[in-house]
């Protein structure tokens, strides 16, 4: 069992025994979040759904992310991030809602946002928490990063 999954594990315990229900919005990672949750037996307990939202305009149709927002802080920013978020918490009607966007690489970094940058929002209840994040290796590697670190992420904010 690697370290997402362990995680996934001891998210599903927390989850049930509160009772709630989680949604996804992922970017970069291209639905690695919502898989490692889905291979749980019994996830369909707390496991409500996951948007994959990896171009501009579906993180505004799907997620209500303003366009605006994209524009003026770019697709890879911790307030994209907690839009989309919220979008997901707000359209599934969940507890909680987890959001991704990153550039994963090889191609697509820049000075200011290099490969590698991962950007993240955790929407529990009524409170948003934002974190950004610079993970190093391959493509795989920096998805597999992300994974980890947003069940663990969220994981210490519901304990």
């Amino acid at each position: 069992m690697n370290s997402s999954s362990t995680l996934a594990k001891a998210l599903s315990l927390v989850l049930i025994q509160k009772s709630w229900k989680i949604a996804l919005a992922e970017s970069c990672t291209g639905g690695l979040v919502c898989a490692t949750l889905t291979e749980l037996p019994g996830s369909s307990d707390w496991f409500e759904r996951g948007y994959v939202t990896y171009s501009n305009a579906a993180k505004a149709e799907c997620l209500g992310v303003a366009p605006e927002t994209i524009d003026s802080f770019g697709a890879v920013s911790e307030q994209v991030a907690k839009a989309m978020a919220e979008g997901a918490q707000r359209n599934a009607a969940v507890n909680v809602g987890v959001a991704i966007t990153g550039i994963a690489g090889p191609t697509g970094g820049s000075p200011q946002k290099p490969v590698g940058t991962v950007c993240f929002a955790w929407s529990v209840a009524e409170s948003t928490i934002c974190k950004t994040q610079l993970f190093s290796g391959d493509r795989q590697a920096i998805r597999e990063q992300a994974c980890a670190y947003a069940l663990s992420e969220l994981l210490t904010l519901l304990k």
